[in-house]
């Protein structure tokens, strides 16, 4: 899944959409589940050792596949976005988010990270000039709004720091600036290349954190160490280079908006995994998620065509 620049330009075949749909859906599915294997690894390792721990678990499958496939380097043009996306997203954000999560409970950091796709679409608007439909905004609402009302019912009595609601709004901003910078180097580079040395410039980026992850590595359980490896290999070797296939091939805006079936998704896999149960706000919440999402990604109905003896006889006067 990592085509040329030139053919990511001419990728508006109907093939190369469905392509790019089902590889939303893979990352969309992997994200959500990160969130199942993260209350595990970050029982035992701090957040910037769980952040490393992963970047590099991701990096060295990436560079594996990288190799095999014989894609090399990218192209100096694709560099600048690749550097700011490894170094906001890869890195600021995993590690503010990891932070963040230790000084508020779940649903205030799934209320206030929800933020990002709202301000991708301001950004890519404003730095891409990307266009923001009606459709669009009006999906991201809804979405939002399912996001908060998923986030009040999983608050309960959970405490909220304003370190906490500082750090996860660093991890929505670094999320949004990562994601818009992400995108100009699809345009040069391959959804694999861009992914695979973003995950290495994060990685750099956490190596003052490496003598934590040698510390905690040593006496964390190895279920911890286990989903540590999982996060790093599935939710963002894979998850990010099908993110990155998809954003080459549709608008920033529109992807940001599509994440907004991660917290519906979250909701599920809790429900089969942990046997939490779902209260009747929280299903409703993923619901309008859901709907949010199917109304940004929808499209206007093209105007019906005139019948031919319509046009025939508007001819004829």
């Amino acid at each position: 899944m990592t085509d040329s620049p030139a053919t990511q330009a001419s990728s508006g075949a109907p093939s190369h959409a469905r392509l790019a749909l089902a590889a939303a859906g893979v990352t969309v599915v992997l994200w959500a589940s990160a969130f199942v294997s993260i209350r595990s690894a970050g029982a035992a390792y701090s957040p910037g050792a769980l952040a490393l721990g992963r970047l590099l678990s991701g990096a060295l499958v990436l560079v594996a596949v990288l190799l095999i496939r014989r894609e090399g380097l990218p192209p100096r043009a694709a560099w600048p976005g690749i550097a700011v996306s490894g170094v906001l997203w890869f890195g600021a954000y995993m590690v503010a988010l990891n932070w963040g999560e230790q000084e508020v409970d779940a649903g205030t950091a799934a209320m206030l990270v929800n933020v990002g796709p709202i301000l991708i679409a301001l950004l890519g608007a404003r730095f891409l000039g990307e266009k923001l439909p009606p459709r669009l905004i009006a999906g991201m609402a809804v979405s939002f709004a399912g996001a908060v009302a998923v986030g009040l019912s999983m608050s309960g009595e959970g405490h909220a720091s304003v370190l906490g609601v500082v750090l996860c709004v660093v991890a929505a901003v670094a999320y949004a600036g990562g994601v818009v910078a992400q995108k100009p180097a699809l345009a040069h580079g391959s959804a694999l290349q861009v992914t695979t040395f973003g995950c290495l410039v994060g990685a750099v980026a956490c190596l003052p954190f490496a003598g934590q992850l040698v510390d905690e590595a040593a006496r964390a359980p190895l279920s911890a160490t286990l989903n540590m490896v999982y996060l790093g290999v599935f939710p963002t070797a894979l998850a990010f280079t099908t993110w990155a296939y998809a954003l080459a091939r549709t608008t920033a805006g529109r992807m940001g908006a599509t994440t907004y079936a991660v917290p519906a998704l979250v909701v599920v896999m809790a429900w089969v995994f942990l046997g939490e149960l779902p209260a009747l706000l929280t299903l409703a919440g993923g619901a309008l998620c859901l709907a949010g999402v199917a109304v940004s990604r929808s499209r206007p109905k093209p105007p019906a065509k005139a019948p031919a003896e319509s046009v025939e006889s508007a001819k004829s006067r």
